[in-house]
């Protein structure tokens, strides 16, 4: 092990004898009391030295014996420790990139603060090489996302759409202008390459089931129709559903952009029991979709840049959290954001008990859904202000969270 206290936290000093790390009260933590030897040794854990050689390095500025392990055991349980060379073999495989390390170093720098364990963040950053994602759309949304997966190190991303690129699909890290006229799934996938810090992975067109070949880790919806943005049609993801693939709903829909739900297939609520659920409250619900489909379609459908833009990085953001193994608040939730106000709110998607995708048998204490009261509005999410001694009990005295 090389430890390292975390470049991606600022440092500074409460007073001579705490030091805090971080800035913001979501990963801010304080840390007491420090010595001045003992301050001083921390510019030692950059990662360039093992724990034999600190320790000698220990020895030399008159710490206790033992104080170096002491330390570094107090720092990693507290999370605030990385390992420069940890990972495992495919995270050794991913510093010899030394150009596509580059590309992703904000990235490794962002997941070392949610990450907790030492060589944690590079162990996940190299285990999305190995990840396929396919996203269905390649309009203002859709394209942007999946380049945005492509860029934070997403192996392969995979998009279909059908027809050709018209000018207001045009969009800033999305399809070209260029691209008019070209085949959406073709200039789609053209601008998820571009996007990759490291050469795509090249599959053939065989099914996932074929030679052991790997299905989708995850399956994005995007349409460019409003209509299904707002009201999905459950036979589009029938075959997700019965193949068990978590997929995920983004969209703009009359300056309204949609994030999730997040579907868990059997776990948590899916576009069947939206709809079955939207039926129970309102029984001209079904009327009006098969009013809102069988109508004239729209030649350009209202989807501004920006909105379209602020969706497809929150979609990405949530599909990226559960790709690297957290649970996003999109399990069960649809983020609703309108303009002008732009606020966030949550709207849960219960499972239906008639709904055939079974998640409404699932245990209630099980059920993620259920927790949908708790975060109506992204303002609810803030980090509570009332005090606490330590943050969890992994964490040995005089290590605490920081309330700034």
């Amino acid at each position: 092990m090389h430890p390292m206290v975390k470049p991606a936290l600022r440092r500074g000093w409460r007073d001579l004898n705490t030091v805090q790390f971080g800035m913001t009260p979501a990963h801010a933590l304080t840390l007491g009391p420090v010595d001045t030897a003992t301050g001083s040794f921390l510019d030692l854990l950059n990662g360039t030295r093992g724990l034999p050689l600190l320790r000698e390095e220990g020895q030399r500025m008159d710490l206790p014996e033992g104080h170096v392990d002491r330390l570094v055991t107090r720092l990693a349980r507290a999370g605030l420790l990385d390992d420069a060379r940890g990972g495992g073999a495919a995270a050794c495989a991913l510093r010899e990139k030394k150009e596509v390390m580059d590309r992703l170093r904000p990235d490794l720098a962002s997941l070392s603060l949610v990450a907790r364990e030492p060589g944690e963040a590079i162990g996940r950053l190299a285990a999305r090489r190995d990840l396929r994602v396919q996203v269905r759309g390649a309009g203002r949304v859709g394209a942007v996302l999946a380049a945005l997966l492509s860029g934070a190190g997403v192996g392969e991303v995979d998009v279909l759409d059908g027809g050709c690129v018209e000018p207001w699909d045009v969009a800033p890290g999305g399809l070209p202008a260029e691209a008019v006229g070209e085949r959406r799934t073709a200039a789609a996938r053209r601008a998820v390459r571009r996007a990759a810090p490291d050469r795509p992975v090249r599959r053939g067109r065989k099914a996932p089931s074929e030679e052991g070949e790997p299905g989708h880790s995850l399956v994005i919806l995007a349409p460019r129709d409003d209509i299904a943005v707002h009201a999905p049609d459950p036979s589009a993801a029938a075959e997700l559903i019965a193949s068990g693939t978590p997929h995920l709903y983004a969209g703009v829909v009359e300056a309204t952009g949609v994030v999730g739900p997040l579907v868990l297939p059997g776990q948590t609520g899916c576009a069947e029991c939206l709809h079955r659920g939207r039926t129970d409250r309102d029984e001209t619900w079904p009327r009006l979709v098969a009013q809102w489909r069988s109508g004239r379609p729209r030649h350009v459908r209202p989807c501004d840049l920006a909105l379209a833009t602020t969706v497809a990085g929150l979609a990405a953001a949530h599909a990226l959290a559960f790709l690297d193994g957290e649970s996003p608040s999109g399990a069960g939730v649809r983020w609703e954001v309108s303009a002008p106000g732009l606020n966030w709110h949550a709207r849960p998607v219960w499972p239906h008990p008639a709904c055939p995708c079974g998640a409404a048998r699932k245990p209630v204490a099980e059920d993620t859904s259920n927790e949908g009261e708790s975060r109506e509005t992204m303002a609810g999410q803030r980090p509570s202000s009332t005090p606490c001694r330590q943050a969890d009990a992994a964490r040995l005295a005089g290590t605490w969270r920081a309330h700034v």
